[in-house]
């Protein structure tokens, strides 16, 4: 039974035991698109982890944890792409117009549930989340690679997932990173 709830501060512990030690990948702790990168290397691990909990005590969820029964098992991060500066700053991820979009900045499924269809359900759910919220479009920046890549090289999720929730590719500046959207009303 998937459920997938905001990640509140009452759903920290959850967080903390989907990510484990490593904060998901490397001591990211979900923070890569929120920080100038200089930043995000000196925070990396107990830095990251400490700016994202208080991101998350501000209130205000920054996206979505998936529960299998009790069991935390994917995340999906959500919010204004203004809340990610860093996208501002990508050559190949810049704006595609002046739409105000939503972002999906991060995937998440921790291994024994992978290939279960969990990213397209969140995905699903970031677009009805932002719907609630006021967003109307919602954007991805998934890979695309021409073969096998490595889970690690995948947190911004697979095109094929957000394929199957719906999304649809407006821009491509890269060969492997297709920028997709999805229209949330």
């Amino acid at each position: 039974m998937l459920t997938i709830r905001p990640l509140t501060p009452a759903r920290w512990t959850d967080l903390e035991a989907l990510f484990g030690e490593r904060g998901a990948s490397g001591g990211c702790w979900c923070m890569f698109w929120r920080l100038p990168r200089a930043e995000f290397e000196r925070r990396k691990g107990a830095g990251n982890r400490q700016a994202f909990r208080k991101l998350v005590q501000k209130g205000d969820p920054p996206g979505l944890i998936a529960y299998d029964g009790r069991t935390p098992i994917g995340w999906c991060a959500i919010a204004p792409r203004a809340d990610y500066p860093a996208l501002e700053r990508s050559r190949i991820l810049r704006p595609v117009d002046d739409e105000p979009v939503w972002s999906v900045s991060c995937l998440f499924v921790a291994r024994p549930h992978r290939n279960r269809g969990v990213s397209t359900r969140l995905l699903e759910a970031a677009a009805a989340y932002a719907r609630r919220r006021g967003g109307r479009i919602v954007e991805g920046y998934p890979v695309e690679p021409p073969g096998k890549v490595a889970d690690v090289f995948v947190w911004n999720g697979l095109a094929s997932a957000f394929r199957r929730a719906g999304y649809h590719e407006v821009a491509r500046r890269s060969k492997t990173r297709p920028i997709m959207r999805r229209d949330s009303r």
